[in-house]
């Protein structure tokens, strides 16, 4: 028989707990008191903190041992909410599940005993595998532009708290993040962490990916802190985890150091390669998220607030999209002859030959998946559309869940298409989108796919006037004919194909660990 793994000593000793004599246990993963003698009488109440899940970190002054705690609110205690919230060592203390920061002072009977016992919590949470130094790039222009105060308030309390190390950078311009991703020294960080929008994290990715050591570069943790309009990855990784969405339990995911494998998407064009991690749209969706952007001061209401202004006025797309459908959506549109290439439609496949031409050219840097077109099996649909949405997780801002059957890991983008609506159909399915249940409507084709190549045309009833195609809240192709003050040439074309390949489990993201 094997020998047993090595477990800690297990530490037990008389302190004073928020004052009180008590008998304090270190054993495990947990902290626990109870009344020194019983209590006086009566049933002995013990209290228990679990140290991967509630405890950010300690200090030890002199006698005192000072936890730093973030479990669910218990209530009626305003000094120390943590201690109650770990009576009788019931979880989920608050009724809405949320958490509340605290603090439990152990006053040991000598300085060596507050050592000894600071030691032994500082293992025991190094051993959880947390992160110790985390790169931390701050927008300061997303959303309600309150990054800066995010990170200074809700962020910095609770990293310091947990003893984390770190680095902050500001985004001074549009893909600075990328720049800074392609360029850092990865190897004195355990993780980049994004308190921002879901396109600084995008940037991240692709300055990853761009990088000559993009196949370790790819796999550094990335952790996001909401501080844009949307939000939708955030809200995804909580949602998933059973976690109410806040700043703080986004965080508190981060600082416990779980991680989830996490798909990304080659969006290709020509030579033209980009990454994403989220979503891409074209129509109703696409020109609610960029043509919003004029009231970018109501914040997320901006969104709400410009769809009912184009659902009044809508507009629909002709085109098509070829797609190779997931098992068990092959029945979904109809099958298309392969006599066109995806090479002879200018889009790169990531074959070898690509991959060649890629070396010898001026690029770097991951070429993105290989497909080989003679081994699948392509169908299409074809317009007019209303909406073309493609997701890689559930949410697409934090009260819209676009893609209900999407996972971080599975290999398929989902997609949500609404054909030829009428308006006011299209206005009901906005609010069904809150829980997903928008896609059951007959107007939306939802199925999941491995890639996808949209065809995008102009607007019904227009020659010259075509749409918008957003990737993670960016614009990556424009056929509107408009342009936005100051705003660079796009990064893809409209008219032309674009192609959309899923590489499975490629980047790794801090995720909350499931109740």
């Amino acid at each position: 028989m094997a020998d047993p793994q090595p477990q800690a000593e297990a530490l037990a000793e008389p302190a004073r707990i928020n004052g009180a004599a008590a008998e304090a246990t270190l054993s495990g993963g947990e902290l626990a008191w109870r009344p020194a003698g019983g209590g006086g009488g009566g049933e002995v109440q013990e209290r228990r903190l679990e140290l991967e899940s509630e405890v950010l970190g300690c200090q030890v002054e002199g006698r005192k041992l000072r936890v730093s705690t973030f479990a669910a609110s218990g209530g009626g205690d305003g000094e120390r909410p943590s201690a109650l919230a770990c009576g009788g060592g019931a979880k989920g203390g608050g009724g809405d599940g949320s958490r509340r920061r605290g603090e439990v002072v152990l006053e040991m009977e000598s300085e060596d005993a507050a050592a000894r016992w600071g030691d032994a919590i500082r293992d025991r949470l190094a051993s959880l595998g947390r992160p110790r130094r985390l790169f931390i790039i701050v927008n300061p222009y997303g959303g309600k532009r309150s990054g800066r105060n995010i990170f200074q308030n809700e962020v910095l309390p609770l990293i310091e708290a947990a003893g984390i190390l770190y680095t902050m950078q500001e985004t001074k311009h549009r893909l600075h993040a990328q720049e800074i991703a392609h360029s850092l020294d990865l190897r004195k960080y355990d993780g980049i962490v994004c308190v921002s929008g879901d396109g600084v994290m995008v940037e991240v990715v692709n300055g990853f990916l761009q990088r000559e050591d993009w196949e370790t570069a790819i796999k550094v943790p990335l952790g996001i802190i909401p501080a844009g309009t949307g939000n939708g990855m955030a809200q995804s990784l909580l949602h998933a985890a059973g976690e109410p969405f806040s700043i703080s339990n986004a965080l508190f995911a981060i600082i416990r150091g779980h991680k989830r494998p996490l798909d990304v998407t080659s969006v290709v064009q020509g030579k033209t390669r980009f990454f994403s991690v989220l979503m891409l749209t074209w129509g109703l969706v696409a020109d609610v998220d960029i043509e919003s952007e004029k009231y970018r001061w109501m914040g997320s209401a901006r969104l709400e607030f410009y769809f009912l202004l184009r659902v009044m006025n809508l507009r629909r797309y002709n085109g098509r999209v070829i797609f190779v459908p997931a098992p068990g959506y092959e029945e979904v549109g109809e099958p298309v002859e392969q006599t066109t290439s995806c090479k002879q439609n200018g889009i790169s496949t990531g074959s070898q030959e690509d991959k060649a031409d890629d070396r010898n050219g001026e690029t770097s840097g991951y070429p993105g998946p290989s497909i080989e077109e003679a081994d699948l099996e392509w169908r299409s649909l074809s317009g007019p559309f209303v909406s073309v949405w493609l997701g890689n997780v559930p949410f697409a801002s934090e009260d819209a869940m676009a893609a209900p059957k999407a996972e971080f890991a599975d290999g398929y983008l989902d997609c949500a298409i609404i054909r030829d609506c009428p308006r006011w159909d299209v206005l009901g399915l906005m609010f069904q989108m809150k829980d997903g249940a928008y896609v059951n409507s007959p107007y939306v084709e939802y199925f999941k796919v491995k890639a996808i190549r949209i065809e995008p045309g102009m607007r019904v009833g227009s020659s010259n006037k075509g749409g918008i195609i957003d990737s993670d809240g960016e614009v990556i192709a424009r056929g509107d004919g408009s342009r936005a003050g100051g705003e660079a040439e796009h990064l893809m074309a409209y008219g032309p194909p674009i192609q959309l390949t899923v590489d499975q489990g490629l980047a790794t993201i801090f995720s909350p660990k499931s109740r």
